[in-house]
């Protein structure tokens, strides 16, 4: 909520693409990026004849959305026509819901970002089937694909809970991390299987009634940096309509990404009666208790849930666990650490060597030929020093690479740690005769002076020298003889 006396309303239509195999009323494909009009049957594209057949998977996706919302799953649901024309919607109508959807009453808590915890009333999840794509060409006309008509959709409706820009895109984020967590859709934005329409309004407080603007919608928003920057446009947009008393005009507006300015596509006075019944080719769906329950026990632990418990049984911090989670490694770093690895090591391990070499090799977690005891293993022969710090870092480049065990490798190597008493010490000797320059700079007060000389050891010793015991033994041959 903004500090002044204006305060947004914003509440959100989201349509996320359900990861269904195939479509919501026909067997088509869902692939995404495949040739244009590929994908489509008599059912999607509308044919005189064609009846749909409901997906069973796209209703259990849409449950398991559901119930990670805490929205109430009804016993029955029914699927209607929702009535427009636009030329990439064939059958003249929208297959979707109305008087019956599939859940209501939900919630969804975010953490904003001034790390406060917000919650954000859902008022609906429904489901419905998507329309198709239109490509438009200045002087070639407006090309059509049929592919994603029929793609099966979860449109989530909040309540105008939130109350800024940034309120939305923390909101958005959690969703969108909820989703995959569940399975119910991969939430590829760059494949449009999450679009936003946000409706916003400002509130102005003063003496007597406040004063508010008329509600702007802003429709099919693909990403959470121009949902992000349209609500900014519109948010002072409506403020300088009431500093001028403007009432506005109730309206849709769509998103110019490249001038990053909204622009009103029609007023709501103008829009369709949709014309909502129900679909005669589609009776209504029972859906049981038991079907609820099956569904629930796929959504295990959330997000936010795992967060806080990485916090309190791990000691971690909130940062080191929201990457954890965030990064889908929170499930590696929990082995580790019942191998017996320090959960802090692990986790500082997970997020730096572990995740960059996920990164260089373009792998997931899943695909690691490390086993989390193997890296618990080899943090535990870094604890018990019996090797370096930098030398766990080579060992664990071949452990990646091979998919060996670390006490293999650091045998094979002869890299374990020099800690040998007589052995630091010839070889501390050594270095002071060969640098008494440099012992000179750290007897006149020159600290770093001895940095440079334990790293002479490390050179010599291919980097196998215990550093914490060669600088204890600089420090002892210095002062003793120097």
């Amino acid at each position: 909520m903004t500090a002044d006396k204006y305060t947004p309303l914003i509440g959100l239509e989201i349509h996320v693409a359900l990861a269904a195999e195939s479509k919501m009323f026909c067997r088509c494909a869902t692939e995404f990026g495949r040739p244009p009009n590929t994908q489509v049957c008599p059912v999607c594209l509308g044919l005189p004849g064609a009846l749909p057949v409901l997906n069973r998977g796209a209703v259990e996706l849409g449950i398991l959305c559901a119930r990670a919302l805490d929205a109430g799953v009804y016993p029955r649901m029914q699927f209607e026509r929702k009535n427009y024309h636009y030329p990439d919607l064939p059958k003249g109508y929208q297959i979707s819901q109305l008087a019956a959807p599939l859940a209501e009453d939900g919630r969804l808590s975010y953490t904003d970002d001034g790390g406060r915890d917000r919650e954000v009333r859902i008022r609906r999840v429904h489901l419905e089937e998507d329309a198709g794509k239109s490509t438009h060409r200045p002087g070639e006309g407006t090309l059509l694909d049929f592919n994603r008509c029929g793609v099966a959709l979860a449109e989530v409706v909040t309540e105008p809970d939130l109350h800024s820009p940034e309120d939305v895109r923390r909101f958005l984020e959690q969703l969108r991390e909820i989703l995959r967590h569940t399975g119910a859709s991969e939430v590829r934005m760059e494949e449009g299987e999450l679009r936003c329409d946000v409706n916003i309004n400002v509130v102005r407080a003063g003496e007597g009634t406040p004063e508010r603007t008329e509600i702007s919608e802003v429709k099919n928003l693909s990403s959470f940096r121009g949902v992000e920057r349209a609500l900014q446009y519109e948010v002072q947009r409506h403020r300088a309509a009431l500093d001028r008393d403007d009432p506005l005009t109730h309206e849709t507006r769509h998103w110019d990404e490249e001038r990053e300015v909204t622009f009103s596509a029609r007023s709501k006075e103008e829009a369709h009666d949709y014309r909502y019944f129900p679909d005669p080719d589609l009776l209504p769906v029972r859906i049981s208790r038991a079907m609820v329950r099956e569904m629930e026990a796929e959504i295990g632990e959330l997000p936010a849930q795992r967060r806080r418990r990485l916090e309190q049984d791990y000691g971690l911090s909130s940062y080191d666990a929201d990457v954890l989670v965030s990064g889908g490694l929170a499930g590696y770093f929990e082995k580790v650490a019942e191998e017996g690895a320090d959960p802090k090591e692990a986790a500082n391990w997970i997020m730096g060597e572990l995740a960059a070499h996920l990164n260089a090799l373009d792998i997931t977690i899943e695909e690691l030929p490390v086993q989390p005891g193997q890296l618990a293993q080899l943090l535990g022969m870094v604890d018990s020093e019996e090797i370096s710090g930098k030398i766990a870092k080579d060992v664990w480049g071949e452990m990646v690479e091979e998919g060996r065990d670390p006490g293999d490798i650091v045998q094979e190597r002869g890299l374990r740690q020099i800690s040998d008493d007589e052995q630091l010490e010839e070889l501390a000797r050594e270095v002071v005769g060969e640098h008494e320059d440099v012992v000179s700079d750290y007897l006149g007060g020159k600290e770093k002076a001895l940095g440079f000389l334990v790293g002479q050891i490390m050179q010599k010793t291919g980097g196998k020298a215990n550093p914490q015991l060669a600088n204890e033994k600089l420090r002892e041959i210095i002062s003793r003889e120097g």
